[in-house]
């Protein structure tokens, strides 16, 4: 199972958010190409970035410092939050990014979702977040009625690289993930899972590396809180 060190942006910082609440950050970086390279220095695959204030705007905020990762960092990274149409994903990908993740437009434009993962396979990934087993959409200010596991379903014909799934109750909130609902919707399709939210120990990380169907997780105040160690815990999943 791969682990994501996570790399939430507002206004230019490494931010972390309770319950995905803009108004409850908490900033551990004003240097976010720092932090990736702490990251990297500590031997993770992948970075997750999300660029919060662009969720919200519906179009890339946070690009400077997403460009500085890109150049000082040497391993892949997928960023989700703005983007919403062709050209956005077009220009993110010729800059280095190895996976956007489209998650609003999941919902609002399915159709685009399909095109781009035509155009760039392996490349596109579908962010699914959920409060009470229902989608939500623009940086979780707005729920919906769609249920996780229909939306999942309608994309399994259209080569999306992974879903991440998101758990909004329990996203930066240190009290474990979902892991039930998790292994659910990974048994459910066939497009890889990678699980997000309330990741807070090593434990967590190998409870859902042990349900067999998870293919990846995202942490993030865990690692910066120091309740996870990175190096110690990618040492683990590699068992």
């Amino acid at each position: 199972m791969i682990l994501y060190p996570a790399i939430d942006l507002k206004d230019g910082q490494a931010v972390r958010l309770v319950h995905g609440d803009m108004d409850r950050s908490t900033v551990f970086n004003d240097d976010p190409a720092a932090q990736a390279c702490a990251f990297v220095d500590a031997g993770c695959q992948w970075l997750h970035l999300v660029d919060l204030n662009g969720a919200f705007a519906g179009a890339p905020v946070n690009a400077a410092p997403v460009e500085a990762i890109l150049k000082a960092c040497d391993v892949p990274a997928q960023l989700g939050g703005g983007i919403r149409d062709m050209a956005t994903i077009e220009s993110w990908l010729d800059k280095g990014l190895a996976r956007v993740i489209l998650g609003t437009v999941a919902v609002e434009s399915p159709n685009l979702v399909r095109e781009a993962a035509r155009a760039f396979p392996g490349r596109v990934a579908v962010g699914i977040d959920a409060r009470n087993g229902r989608v939500a959409t623009k940086g979780w200010a707005e729920e919906t009625d769609v249920q996780v596991t229909d939306l999942a379903r309608s994309f399994e014909d259209a080569g999306v690289a992974a879903i991440i799934y998101t758990d909004i109750n329990r996203d930066g909130a240190m009290g474990g993930p979902n892991i039930d609902a998790t292994a659910a919707l990974a048994r459910a399709v066939d497009i890889p899972v990678i699980a997000s939210g309330g990741v807070s120990s090593l434990d967590d990380l190998i409870a859902l590396r042990d349900t067999g169907v998870i293919e990846g997780a995202i942490s993030g105040r865990a690692l910066y809180d120091g309740a996870i160690d990175l190096a110690t815990a990618l040492k683990a999943l590699s068992r």
